[in-house]
């Protein structure tokens, strides 16, 4: 009892943790509205409005965090290894969405210009998809990379038992990132070109879900 209270309070420490807490309450908001929006109106307004309220205060929350990519690709200038030039197009698509995300923010609350509010929601999310689809790509190169290596391993000698039980570790927090940038794709995808399947309510939410707690697994066991 008193681990699993340490880790959440590890976790809700994170700028991350409490990202997928409060995705979490979006995402379970938007499932709820749309189960109850034709037979119980009142809870549907209320769950629409929760939705809102945890989808604005997350952008809040990620104010200044475009940084972070923007350290990263500071870190590999003129870079001419593949893993760097992919780490570099995927951090700087996620550049573009977390600084664009400012300002979508603002004019959805009224301090700028709320027409501004459909140019801004689609640079951001072309900048999110853009960078996403590196990352799957670079996380599926890692997980080949690992499972050459564990062959190897078994190859050779039968005795590093830790060394492979650390690169199926690995290994399956990148399957959790791939389910979680490809669930952040198809909401991406949702906003650059809408469609009947992405833009659905139960496709939406069960991708926002995914997403929330494939980040929520990564973060907890770290």
């Amino acid at each position: 009892m008193n681990d699993t209270v340490d880790k959440l309070v590890i976790f809700l420490a994170k700028r991350d943790g409490i990202d997928k807490l409060v995705k979490t309450f979006q995402y379970v908001s938007k499932l709820l509205h749309w189960h109850v929006e034709v037979t119980r109106p009142d809870i549907a307004r209320r769950a629409k409005q929760w939705e809102v309220a945890s989808g604005l205060s997350r952008k809040a929350f990620r104010t200044g965090r475009f940084l972070t990519g923007f350290n990263a690709i500071r870190r590999n200038p003129g870079s001419t290894s593949a893993f760097q030039l992919l780490s570099i197009l995927a951090n700087a698509g996620e550049m573009v969405y977390f600084f664009f995300d400012h300002f979508l923010w603002l004019s959805r609350i009224g301090v700028l210009d709320g027409t501004l509010a459909r140019k801004m929601s689609f640079v951001s999310a072309f900048g999110e998809s853009f960078g996403y689809i590196f990352f799957i790509i670079i996380d599926f190169l890692l997980i080949r990379e690992g499972l050459k290596e564990e062959r190897k391993i078994a190859e050779k000698s039968e005795d590093e038992k830790g060394r492979v039980e650390k690169i199926r570790g690995e290994r399956v927090m990148r399957l959790m990132g791939v389910a979680a940038n490809v669930a952040d794709l198809v909401i991406g995808v949702a906003e650059i070109e809408p469609n009947p399947f992405c833009n659905h309510a139960v496709t939406l939410g069960i991708s926002g879900l995914v997403s929330a707690w494939a980040g929520w697994y990564r973060n907890w066991a770290s």
